[in-house]
């Protein structure tokens, strides 16, 4: 055995996580067990590791130099592993000579007693074994350029945009209609302020025209992506708008005149392409702000393309935006004395419940706005139609947080609630006597399950919120895409406004349902890492990627055929004793780290730097060994 005084000094440090982990696993017998392996200078456990008292532990074994290697067994590594490589660097020791056991996900939550204490030791064993073969590896540094790009001119990728340039950023702003504003432009006002949507999206639009580093690319996609962080190019494709409501009048507002607001349609600011062009954009990060789309009903779903008189929840906002000031609302050119709002249309579907009519998928998440508008709608019309009868129908009402005052505002405006269980969903029916175009058949959970009959001039349907077709966009750039087809962020609550790409941000309903403030506030966050990415000039990335031997590579190019990222692996010729020869060359920008390369290269000439065959072999020898103790 190797003499422990040339071996690299390793610290195991074992979590109680509050119990998570030692309600199951015997840690003080664990404690004693890693004490003796070979290599282990310094055992320890804690209540939580991650802690300040925790680290400190860590931390001072590495500055007294009692070890100089880390395991750290706890929870996932998904949650703390950069904060246990960030002991190693305030300790001046290498943030990569660090490896985790994760014995709470994999040990503590699924076994319990002697068998979750053995498996647990397995782990850390293993953990240990590759820990002591761990060289010292430097992140890789990559230029970045200081301009980032926004796909969307909706209100969060203009707020996005806006924050970006504040940071001394060069920005382009991508929209591939002639408006900026997206479907808050199609919004009278805001709940729960009553601020007009229209102000709000002619504040950003000016900001946006009038800021010397934004650019503003209307009625453009984009239809080329590649590179790397710090480093992507985008190409665009722009064509003249072929929207008849463009008129002449407003294609020839002088820009000095603009932004202007078209109502239903967004600020026009004037800058639309005249003729067909492409054009490549540079550019060190992108975030993504493709918006979402409203639901649409199946033809039959609660009478609706049945009966005229149902109509979804975007056309009655319309009708109020567009709405005169006469005694009744008027829809369609008829006069409304009484409606019914239907929630939960398009949102909360249960397999086996709702027919998914040939899609293939169901909206199964909630759209968290639609009470909301729902509620707000309702509460407008009895404040500006008083004699209206409204009768709102709900599974759940969802207005969290300060929203909570739009629904007291309609229940004490005199609306009138009834709650149905999803298994048993209203009917909408012709009214048998005329004396309503319809009738609504609900068994109300309020009222102990009686069954009521609600005559109506209209039904208006709630509708959720969906992703935008943005399949061409996924595909060019490999977006994630959740089970509910919006765009993935990497972690919810520790990085929610990222992707696995690095350098690609998450802004707004792109990434679910939001209300205004929330895209906005997204937006901001997306801005924030972007400038914060790109503010040092450069990036740093882990090292985590494949690394070449030239002296054993024989450019026999399997690795590039198994290589899953594009570029990232490259075949060059140079010249060895006078010959010309192949070798495989490694972008590090762009490789995954994910070792496809490593598995076909026939002369084992390519390794992943801090996950080498040789650490894993010793992974493998330690549970083995383990096991059979």
């Amino acid at each position: 055995m190797r003499d422990k005084k040339e071996s690299p000094r390793v610290g195991v440090y074992i979590c109680h996580c509050g119990g998570n982990i030692s309600d199951h696993v015997d840690v003080e017998e664990l404690r004693a067990r890693v004490e003796r392996l070979p290599g282990v200078y310094v055992a320890r456990d804690n209540t939580f590791m991650c802690s300040d008292p925790g680290q400190e532990l860590i931390l001072k074994d590495l500055q007294e130099g009692k070890v100089d290697r880390v395991v750290v067994a706890s929870c996932s590594p998904r949650l703390h592993e950069l904060t246990f490589r960030n002991v190693l660097t305030r300790a001046g020791v290498n943030p990569y000579l660090y490896e985790h056991a994760n014995i709470r996900e994999q040990v503590s939550w699924v076994h319990h007693g002697e068998e979750a204490t053995r498996k647990a030791f397995s782990l850390i064993a293993a953990a240990t074994e590759k820990a002591k073969l761990l060289k010292p590896i430097e992140p890789v540094r990559i230029e970045a350029l200081p301009h980032a790009t926004v796909i969307g001119g909706g209100i969060a990728g203009m707020r996005a945009a806006l924050d970006l340039a504040h940071q001394g950023i060069q920005v382009a702003l991508i929209e591939k209609t002639p408006f900026l504003g997206g479907r808050v432009a199609m919004l009278d006002r805001l709940a729960p302020t009553g601020e007009p949507a229209s102000e709000l999206i002619l504040k950003l639009a000016s900001a946006i025209a009038t800021h010397p580093l934004v650019s503003v690319y209307l009625c453009s996609l984009v239809v080329e992506f590649g590179g790397h962080v710090g480093n992507f190019f985008i190409t665009l494709e722009s064509n003249p708008p072929s929207d008849v409501e463009l008129s002449e009048d407003l294609i020839k507002l002088p820009l000095s005149s603009c932004p202007t607001f078209v109502q239903g349609r967004g600020a026009f600011i004037g800058r639309i392409p005249k003729a067909p062009s492409k054009e490549k954009i540079k550019t060190g990060a992108v975030v993504l702000a493709t918006g979402f789309k409203p639901y649409t009903p199946f033809k039959g779903e609660y009478g609706y393309g049945e009966f005229p008189e149902v109509i979804t929840l975007p056309d009655l906002i319309e009708a109020i935006r567009t709405g005169g000031e006469g005694p009744t609302l008027v829809v369609s050119g008829r006069q409304i004395t009484s409606m019914a709002i239907i929630h939960c249309v398009g949102s909360r579907q249960i397999p086996g419940i709702h027919d998914d009519h040939g899609r293939g998928y169901l909206n199964e998440y909630c759209s968290r706005v639609c009470c909301t508008a729902s509620l707000y709608a309702a509460s407008r019309i009895q404040e500006r139609y008083p004699k209206t009868a409204v009768f709102d129908i709900y599974r759940d009402i969802r207005t969290y947080g300060l929203l909570e005052e739009v629904y007291q505002s309609a229940a004490t405006n005199k609306v009138v609630f009834f709650r149905f269980e999803p298994e048993e969903p209203p009917v909408v029916e012709r009214s048998e006597d005329g004396s309503t175009p319809l009738v609504v058949r609900v068994r109300d959970t309020l009222t102990l399950g009686e069954e009521v009959l609600i005559p109506v001039d209209l039904v208006v349907l709630a509708v959720g919120m969906e992703p935008n077709d943005i399949e061409d966009l996924v595909n060019l750039m490999k977006l994630p895409v959740g089970s509910d087809r919006f765009l993935l962020e990497v972690h919810p609550k520790l990085r929610p406004v990222e992707i696995r790409t690095e350098g690609i941000f998450l802004a707004g309903t792109c990434q679910a349902p939001m209300d205004a403030g929330e895209s906005c506030n997204a937006a901001s966050a997306a801005a924030s890492k972007a400038a914060v990415l790109l503010g040092k000039g450069y990036v740093e990335l882990d090292p985590f990627v494949a690394e070449v031997d030239p002296e054993k590579c024989q450019g026999t190019g399997a690795c590039l055929e198994a290589c899953l990222k594009k570029g990232a692996i490259e075949l060059v010729e140079e010249m060895r004793e006078g010959k010309v020869v192949r070798r495989a060359q490694v972008v590090p920008a762009l490789c995954l780290g994910c070792g496809a390369c490593v598995a076909v290269c026939p002369t084992g000439a390519i390794q992943v730097k801090g996950a080498t065959l040789a650490q894993y072999e010793a992974m493998v020898d330690a549970i083995v060994s383990s096991d059979a103790a």
